[in-house]
């Protein structure tokens, strides 16, 4: 690529955040579903955690737990036997960061070598949780956790209550996320059986074949490909001759065999075969997305599912990941961009640079360029406009248990909306952070202008740093760029 090519790359990239297309495109709802088991999931352990500190008297503490119950927003739709050893990593950091925060507050140290620090276990943390295949909040929240351990301890002994704090909050929301397993334990691959029959479904509209360039059957078959790793992970670890272990090898084979009929159903498409197919996968889709037992959904094919599908272990899952050069990249440019605004809050002289960090953070959590973008201007907007909630709860001088309800009704909202639109969840997340950091001690409205200005900072450094350190193949940003490309 010629200098000159690279700079039009670079200016282009410059100008994309102004475009009408950008904000267009931010603004958008998207499509989810299976939003409110999640949702459920993330408020049941922030309750649990909240209470239980709150009827001890430790209300600031009883944040930190709040903090690490977030694992439970970790790892959405992941067969339970491979949520439980990621939520397991996510706990372990956010535990590390906790831990390193608070022995940072506690010695003094100066705040730009905190800022420093910080940011690199963002990256650190952002390079591990893709190589692992880890979902969710992202590394923004271990941030989160190190800047609330250093604004609490100034003691060894502080040190260990938020250790304890947070590793308590942690275990609870692991508990609460693969608690499930005991009464629906293929719950993750009927719901992975039933997105892939809606993913092949996507190629029929108004009984018509629907013109297809290819990414409409590539997205099919991966759905397909996904379903069939997640049936095959749900049953890895069972063995033995109970009744129960018979019934859910029977459902996964059940599973199994929709599978093989939603890739014949692929094979047939363009014929008059494809029509019929998709009729009878169609039928199970609603019932597979249900809480209720599983009806017997097809004949089941001859072998076992994890035979026709070996699963690759996580271990082997992250040998992989941890030397992708596109995963480092992105790290080591998330760590820069923490750092570099984080320092240019403290020179502006504003009260929370680590916010700052975290506006940058979170930008950066895009999958590529043109999704940084929208990010970045999401979470401006939701942080304007939660700050205006903020400013009015705060301004109410509420008492801990109105706050704990609040913070715990605001995160249910928020993981109702992060797949719908990331501004949506922003307004949500704004006012429950601030309530959550004031939990125990005063925190005015003004404190919401500040967050303000902080993430403007945060967005303005992560965007400049992500358009710096484009990828020479990253066009998603360009007009010329397909409308599949861009919805990707």
């Amino acid at each position: 690529m010629t200098t000159s090519v690279r700079l039009h790359h670079l200016g282009t990239a410059l100008v994309h955040p102004f475009s009408p297309s950008a904000w267009r495109n931010s603004m958008r709802l998207r499509p989810a579903d299976a939003l409110l088991a999640p949702a459920i999931k993330v408020g049941i352990a922030a309750t649990l955690v909240l209470v239980t500190g709150g009827l001890l008297g430790h209300h600031q503490l009883a944040a930190m737990a709040a903090l690490g119950a977030l694992t439970s927003a970790f790892g959405r739709y992941q067969s339970y036997g491979r949520l439980g050893r990621q939520l397991a990593v996510v706990a372990a950091g956010l535990l590390m960061a906790a831990g390193v925060g608070a022995l940072l507050g506690t010695v003094g140290t100066p705040l730009w070598l905190q800022i420093a620090v910080l940011s690199l276990i963002a990256g650190g943390a952002a390079h591990l949780f893709t190589a692992l295949g880890i979902t969710g909040p992202g590394p923004v929240i271990l941030v989160f956790a190190a800047s609330a351990g250093a604004g609490y301890a100034h003691s060894p002994t502080e040190i260990a209550h938020v250790i304890a704090a947070v590793g308590i909050g942690s275990l609870v929301g692991w508990v609460v996320a693969v608690a499930p397993v005991l009464v629906f334990p293929l719950g993750p691959a009927r719901l992975a059986t039933a997105r892939a029959i809606a993913a092949v479904g996507r190629l029929r509209k108004d009984g018509i074949a629907m013109h297809d360039d290819g990414s409409n059957s590539a997205a099919a078959k991966a759905a397909i490909a996904n379903a069939r790793t997640t049936i095959a992970l749900s049953i890895r670890a069972r063995s033995g001759q109970s009744a129960r272990t018979a019934a859910v090898l029977r459902q996964a084979n059940q599973l199994s065999a929709l599978m093989d009929e939603a890739d014949a159903a692929l094979a047939a498409l363009g014929t008059d075969a494809f029509a019929a197919a998709l009729a009878n996968l169609a039928r199970h889709e609603a019932a597979l997305r249900t809480f209720r037992r599983a009806p017997e959904f097809a004949a089941g094919t001859a072998g076992d599912p994890r035979a026709a599908t070996p699963a690759t272990t996580l271990r082997a899952v992250g040998r992989a990941g941890l030397v992708s050069r596109a995963s480092l990249h992105q790290a080591l440019r998330m760590a820069v961009a923490s750092a570099l605004a984080g320092w240019v809050a403290v020179a502006l002289g504003l009260g929370h640079p680590l916010w700052a960090s975290m506006g940058a953070v979170a930008t950066l959590q895009g999958l590529n360029y043109s999704i940084s973008v929208q990010r970045g201007i999401q979470r401006l907007v939701g942080n304007v406009l939660g700050a205006l909630v903020a400013v009015a709860l705060l301004s109410l001088s509420l008492g801990f248990w109105p706050s704990a309800a609040i913070v715990v009704l605001l995160q249910f909202a928020a993981e109702l909306l992060v797949l719908r639109n990331y501004t949506l969840t922003t307004i949500a997340v704004t006012p429950m952070a601030l309530i959550m950091t004031g939990l125990g001690t005063h925190l005015g409205p003004d404190a919401a202008m500040n967050r303000v200005a902080d993430t403007l900072v945060g967005v303005v450094l992560g965007l400049l740093v992500a358009a710096v350190s484009i990828s020479r193949s990253d066009s998603h940003h360009l007009p010329a760029a397909t409308g599949a490309t861009r919805r990707s």
